[in-house]
């Protein structure tokens, strides 16, 4: 990997203090990336309008083409984090407009781009806040193919788009979880569960372990509780951050039987057009829930080493 000082093509930028992330990257092969420490962007998925899209200025990187808003990333910044930062600085998008969902990492050894797929939350319309770009508009998905798109764009948009319209959701049988360490929990069940609802909130999950493409999701989570864990709490979002919760987390109370509860919730989840993942240990209810229409089952034991980050 060679580094390129800025003065050999780089985007403009306003005037100010440069980031040392904003040079270019040559491979071996003589390719350029900008960003020192790769790059991110953000797509944002709107169901009534369609994808935000920059037309990038002529002399641009591919000037002239259509792309997501996004640049160099700062170094030790996330990749959802430099996305929503690049967004903002190029089209105005305001904080907490909009909720990651998943992201997509082409990663070349030497550079990495990180697309961040988020759902908007909060409708709002672009503006062009830096010289990068000639128009943003919210482009309908059928009609993003005609347009002529960046070839980086171009090359992964059949797989996001296959994409937008899956939403998984784990549907979690807050007893079994809670039981499976020995922590004291049994003094103060709804405490318990309310510990266990704060840590689920913004889990990442692996593409692999949902079964479905892309690099990282953040499923909607549904936490069934019954008996004495009712009155459990669900994290309450920071509302004026710049990201919402990557992770949505619910408290169901059970009326009755605790199982009954989770597979009426998987029920209405699968109708609802979500791709359903039931976290239970108890091997009767995996059956009942798998034919309820669950896309899968997973024990106590995966959603607790996703939570500790072990394999």
């Amino acid at each position: 990997m060679t580094v390129v000082p800025p003065e050999a093509g780089e985007p403009r930028r306003p005037a100010g203090p440069r980031d040392p992330g904003d040079v270019w990257v040559v491979a071996p092969s003589g390719e350029k990336y900008w960003g020192r420490f790769g790059a991110a962007g953000l797509l944002a998925y709107d169901p009534a309008r369609g994808i935000l899209l920059q037309h990038r200025v002529a002399w641009s990187h591919f000037g002239g083409t259509w792309g997501l808003p996004g640049g160099a990333m700062h170094e030790g910044e996330s990749a959802i984090v430099g996305a929503v930062r690049e967004a903002q600085e190029e089209a105005g998008v305001p904080d907490g407009a909009v909720r990651p969902r998943f992201t997509s990492v082409l990663d070349l050894d030497v550079w990495s781009y990180t697309t961040v797929i988020a759902d908007v939350v909060r409708p709002f319309d672009p503006v062009i806040s830096d010289p990068e770009s000639v128009a943003l508009d919210w482009v309908p998905v059928s009609d993003v193919d005609s347009l002529p798109l960046h070839p980086g764009f171009a090359g992964a948009w059949p797989t996001l788009r296959a994409l937008l319209d899956v939403r998984p959701a784990l549907v979690v049988d807050a007893a079994n979880v809670v039981g499976a360490v020995p922590d004291g929990w049994w003094k103060d069940r709804a405490g318990a569960t309310t510990r266990l609802a704060s840590r689920l909130d913004g889990l990442a999950v692996p593409a692999g372990e949902l079964g479905i493409g892309g690099t990282v999701w953040f499923p909607e989570l549904a936490l069934v509780v019954e008996g004495r864990a009712r009155g459990a709490e669900a994290p309450v979002p920071d509302v004026t951050a710049e990201l919402l919760p990557a992770a949505v987390v619910s408290v169901v109370e059970a009326a009755g039987a605790g199982d009954d509860a989770i597979v009426s919730e998987v029920d209405r989840r699968v109708r609802d057009g979500q791709r359903v993942i039931a976290v239970t240990s108890d091997r009767e209810l995996q059956s009942r829930v798998l034919a309820a229409g669950a896309a899968g089952v997973q024990t106590a034991g995966w959603l607790l080493r996703l939570l500790d980050g072990t394999p």
